[in-house]
This record gives C-alpha cells, structure tokens and sequence, in this order.
C-alpha cells in the first residue's frame, strides 16, 4: 500500500509533485525556483495564471498558498486532488506511476532491467539558486578579483584536492607568526557576502545574501559542527573546517532587505554568544571579509544544491 510519505521521501517533500503538475500547464517554463525553504511566486493555474501561488517548506512539507485567495492552501496531495480530480489511494497511485516514483514494485532481476521500448523520462528538478561571490587568487594582498564562483563552485574546489599540499603545510607549521604569514601569501580566498570590483566593503556590485561566521580554536569540532547543522533557526548554506584546522567556517543565509550586514552579524553574534556559549570572529561584520579555502573533504552544503538543478554562473 502505497503512504503519503513514501511519496514525499521520494518527491523533494513534495515539490516535484507542484512542479510536475505546472509543467503540464506551463511546458516551455521554468515552473519552480526555489530559495532557502521558500520558492520564489510562481503561476497558478487555478488562479487565472497569475504570479500568485507560494510555496514553502514548513517542517519538511512543501505546503501551498495564494497571494490572492485565502481559502486557497494545502499540501502537495490536496494541490494534487485539484488537478487530478482523484482522491485517496487513487491519487496516490496516479502520482506514483505519473512521477515514476516505483513505489511498491518488487525488484528482481527482470523487473529491474531495462528495455528498449521503455521510454526514458527526466526527473522534475527544483530549480534552486546557487549565490554568488568573487574570488581572489593568493595572496591576501591581492584584492582584484580573478573571477566569480557560486557556492557550489567553492564547496567543489574545497573538497577537492586542489589545496591539499598547502593545507597539511600550514597545519605542519608549529610557528603561529611563520603559519599567518605562509596562509596569506599562498591560500587563495573568496568574500562569501558577495561580488566586489576590488576587495572593500565600498566597491561591493551584489551581496550575495550570505553571512560567514568564524569559530576559532575550538576543542571539539565534530561537536560544534553537529550543533551547527541542527540549529533551530538558521540553516546552514556550507560549513567547512578552517584551514588551521581548528576552527569553522559557517556561512549562512540572511535577508538584507530586512536589515542591514552588520546589524545581522551582530545579532548572530548575540545569538550563538547566548546559545552555544562562543565568541564569534569580530571581522564578519564585514562585508568584504576574506575567507580563504582550504582543502576539506568533510565539508557540508546545504543538500538543496545537490539534489535540485542549480543555476551556476555562466561567466566563468
């Protein structure tokens, strides 16, 4: 028997089933855009096709609402019922031979193969932006930028094992003035907040809506880092080890059209100085701030950006 959470395990907690549905409505468009827990207003096609339906994730759901009309809201099953016109087991197995989810189907050895009058289908993907930031090419006092990444850009060059030398050189440098000096003339860096024409706070294009935050010298790193991805309010974009190899890099997401860079570092500041009992790196009030890659095969993005089709930059 075929369960509503099957279902939502399978569908990104149901949002492939909105995008599925409004690709049948609308097939030559980009139907969904998501951002953070939230996607960007999208048409309705029970609305007139108006830019008006919403989508967000509220505790691993993708529930819906309209702008326009108040009674107009649920989850991906009732948004379903209204384009299907089936409820129940029904609607559940409409979605899961529609969507080709193979839900309940046993596999043995000729189930699973493949022939060739099947037809090949393409999974529905949420199309989820991926922010962008400029880059600099060591050393620190190089503050032109080489170029512009996104995040999934740095959390790919960061597990690589593009600074794998100079990351176990700097950790194997007992000398703290020999390791500041030897990490700022060969660690290349990124300003996560966003796109500058040279690297000061005054010449920033785009803040990319994120904010870093800098735990140094931490005893128990797994700890924190554990902390840090289950934090009740803020979710974590990337999360690396620093390259001294005892602190931690948070980047996460803000809303700058709600207040201010700095007025949002402080209050995270506050925040993780009043729950986690920590003091923050001062220097992420800036806009502009350095942040140097490391090399880190543990790093952690948001799995949004591994899981959708994300929008990377083409001027690279």
């Amino acid at each position: 028997m075929i369960k509503e959470k099957d279902i939502l395990d399978k569908t990104h907690y149901g949002l492939n089933i909105y995008s599925h549905i409004l690709r049948v409505y609308y097939p030559d468009e980009i139907v969904v855009h998501l951002s953070g827990k939230e996607c960007s207003p999208a048409k309705n096609p029970f609305n007139e096709n108006k830019l008006t339906l919403k989508l967000i994730n509220v505790d691993w759901v993708f529930m819906y609402s309209d702008t326009e009309l108040p009674d107009f809201k649920g989850n991906p099953f009732d948004f379903a019922k209204l384009h299907y016109k089936l409820s129940g087991s029904e609607l559940l197995g409409k979605l899961n031979e529609e969507l080709h989810l193979h839900i309940g189907e046993q596999h043995h050895f000729y189930s699973n193969r493949i022939f060739p009058e099947q037809v090949k289908t393409e999974e529905v993907k949420p199309v989820v932006h991926a922010p962008k930031f400029s880059y600099f090419k060591a050393p620190v006092s190089n503050i032109h930028p080489n170029n512009t990444l996104s995040l999934v850009d740095a959390y790919e060059a960061i597990k690589s094992g593009k600074y794998s030398h100079i990351t176990n050189q700097l950790r194997a440098t007992q000398n703290k003035d020999e390791a500041r000096k030897f990490k700022a003339s060969q660690f290349d860096y990124v300003t996560f907040s966003g796109t500058f024409s040279k690297r000061n706070d005054k010449a920033l294009m785009n803040h990319s809506g994120l904010l870093t935050i800098d735990f140094d010298h931490i005893h128990n790193l797994q700890q924190l880092k554990n902390q840090l991805l289950n934090d009740e309010y803020f979710d974590t974009e990337l999360l690396f080890i620093s390259p001294s190899g005892d602190g931690l890099k948070w980047i996460i997401s803000i809303d700058i059209t709600e207040s201010t860079h700095q007025n949002f570092f402080q209050a995270i500041a506050n925040y993780i100085k009043e729950v986690y009992r920590l003091e923050v790196d001062k220097s992420g009030k800036d806009i502009s701030r350095a942040c140097f890659l490391p090399h880190e095969p543990e790093a952690y993005i948001n799995p949004k950006y591994l899981n959708a089709k994300v929008e990377k930059d083409e001027t690279k």
